[in-house]
Formats: C-alpha cells, structure tokens, sequence
C-alpha cells in the first residue's frame, strides 16, 4: 500500500492507523501491566503521582507505530536499522519497567541499538553550514561516534523529560509533527510516514495518560520515542538538506534536550552520578513554584511548539525568516524564564 496513495494522503492514513490502534489496545496493556506488576508506586520524592499507576503504555504507542510503519513504509536498510534498534531499545524498556535494570546494563544496550542504526545508513554523515554560503562539513570517522551521541542523547532526554501526566507523548507529537513537516518539505516522504505514524500511536496514548493518568509510557515507552526521533533525523535526504543535520532537530527538540543537558551539568557539579534522577527537571520546578500539573504540561507544550515552529523556520531558505525565529524564541523563553523567576519567588515570599 506504500506506493498506491500519494503522499499527504499516506501521512494521514499511517496517522490514523496509528491512533486506532494505540487507542484501542491501551486498556488492555493496562491491564497486562497490572497483572505482572508493571506498576508505577508513589513515595520518592520526584514522583508527582499519589496512587499506583500501571506502566508499559508504550507497548500500545509503539504497537501502533509499527502496525503503521509495516503497511504504509517500504522495505529500506537504514529504515530496517531504525527498527532494529527500537525494538532493541523497547525490549530493554519493557524489562526495565518490570524489572528495574542497572544503568550500565541501559546505557549498553542504547549504545548498541545506536551503532546497529548507524551500521544500516541511519548516521550523521556531514554537518551543514548555511550561514556566508551553504557548505558541507564531511564528518569521516567521526561519523559513529557523532551518532551514537546523537541518539543516546535523545533516547535518554525524552525518557528524564517523562515526569508529569501527558508531558513525554505530548512533546513527542509535537517535535514529530514539526520534524514531518520538514521532512515532507524536503521530500522525504517515507521519514514523513514514519513520524506521522509516531505521532499518531502518542495520540491514541494520551487520553489514558492525562492528568489524572491511567496509564504511564514507562521506559519501554519514552526511550523508544527519543530513539525513533533521534534516528528520523539521520535517514535519506532529511540529513543533507540545508539546515535539517544543523538546527533543526535540535529545535524540534529543544525541550527535552535542553532538560537532559541542565540535568547532568546539575549533577556534574554537585559531584552525583549524571545517571542517577533527582527532583530537578524543569517540569519540578514548576510544580514547586505553585503552578498545577495541568498548567505546567500546557506551558511545557507551548514551549516545545515554539521550538518546533522554530525548527520549521530555520529549514526555510531565507535569513530573514531564521533571523525572526531566532528571535521570537529567544524573546520566548526570557519571558518564560523571567515568569517562572517570579513564581518561585513569590511562593517562597508566602512560606516565609
């Protein structure tokens, strides 16, 4: 069925495959979770939940993505290399969430699924400099390990940005409807596919994981998505055209990105373990400046749409169009900054 639909009606059949699919297994691989004891107990400090919560909902998210991805996307190597790694990365979330893996034992594991994407073509190849003429920067044989940076970056950043009811599947359908954009205007049409069908498996998701959640992603769950959207960035033409191995990806996922980046600088200098979770992600901050989960997610998700609109600009051509995204997002998150400066300080005012 991949080449008997064009394109844009493709996309928005691999989304509603996706959805449907995602929506309604959900239910039962919460009870799934629940019958092995998947479970998700409140009691540490940085959880937000106060009942137990049934984990593994990415099982249903990523059932939904591959039953789309088998119908709508073609047979390709570094396609192939994608897959194989996220289903590296799934099982090891899977067992994670029922069994509580050792961080060395995670960290291998996404470092091998890293390389298995790279060997099949999934690699950041050249970097681009659009800036004084467009140029091409070949990486040679910093290839790999640029890679697998790459994607054990994204991997872990949208697994530690998975703290609040709908937050990590919300971010991941807006950064993968920012990239598909993108994708789509540079004519990659199967990346295109794929991020439709992401992001339609965390839309059939979310209406069991809002606040008050039903279910949570788990790691099988945030792991896969940060790998799947690390690696769509790195197949076909997404990778050389203009801007998209520059700023583009990094934009799109700005948020959890630049999370993930404060977190091990935090720990680094506090002399911790950068593997080991804290109460300091930005979603708790919020939450101990007073603001409710639910305006913490909306204001997390206006923030990651400003990014992925900042991604969709800076793939545009003109330097003026880049020049006012730059702009506009920095303006953005001063206020932001400055907003959330203001709360902190008039709660600690009232507890003192």
């Amino acid at each position: 069925m991949y080449d008997s639909l064009p394109l844009p009606l493709r996309i928005a059949a691999a989304m509603l495959v996706s959805f449907l699919c995602a929506a309604f297994v959900t239910p039962s691989v919460a009870s799934l979770a629940r019958r092995i004891k998947a479970i998700d107990l409140p009691g540490e400090e940085r959880r937000i939940h106060r009942r137990a919560v049934p984990r593994l909902g990415g099982v249903a998210i990523l059932l939904g993505f591959f039953a789309s991805s088998l119908v709508f996307l073609p047979p390709r190597a570094a396609l192939g290399g994608v897959m194989r790694g996220a289903l590296l990365i799934a099982l090891m979330g899977f067992l994670d969430d029922c069994f509580s893996l050792r961080s060395p034992l995670k960290l291998s594991v996404q470092l091998l699924a890293a390389a298995l994407a790279w060997r099949a073509g999934a690699r950041i190849e050249i970097l681009t400099v659009p800036w004084g003429g467009l140029r091409y920067v070949p990486l040679g044989a910093l290839s790999l390990p640029l890679t697998v940076l790459w994607l054990v970056s994204c991997t872990n950043a949208m697994n530690l940005i998975d703290g609040l009811d709908g937050l990590a599947a919300g971010v991941a359908v807006i950064a993968s409807l920012a990239m598909l954009f993108v994708a789509a205007a540079v004519s990659e049409g199967e990346i295109a596919v794929l991020l439709a069908s992401l992001a339609g498996g965390c839309l059939g998701f979310l209406p069991y994981n809002r606040s008050p959640a039903r279910i949570f992603m788990g790691d099988v769950g945030s792991q896969t998505l940060g790998f799947l959207l690390g690696a769509a960035s790195m197949v076909g033409l997404f990778k050389v055209h203009a801007l998209v191995t520059f700023l583009v990806p990094p934009a799109a996922l700005a948020l959890p990105l630049g999370d993930t980046a404060f977190a091990f600088l935090r720990r680094a200098l506090r002399r911790q373990n950068p593997l080991h979770a804290d109460r300091g992600h930005i979603h708790h901050i919020l939450l101990d400046s007073g603001m409710g989960q639910r305006k913490a997610v909306w204001l997390l998700y206006g923030v990651s749409a400003l990014s992925g609109l900042l991604a969709v600009a800076l793939s545009e051509t003109g330097d003026t169009a880049r020049a006012a995204a730059a702009l506009t997002m920095t303006c953005a998150g001063g206020a932001a900054c400055r907003l959330i400066r203001k709360r902190i300080a008039r709660r600690r005012r009232s507890a003192s």
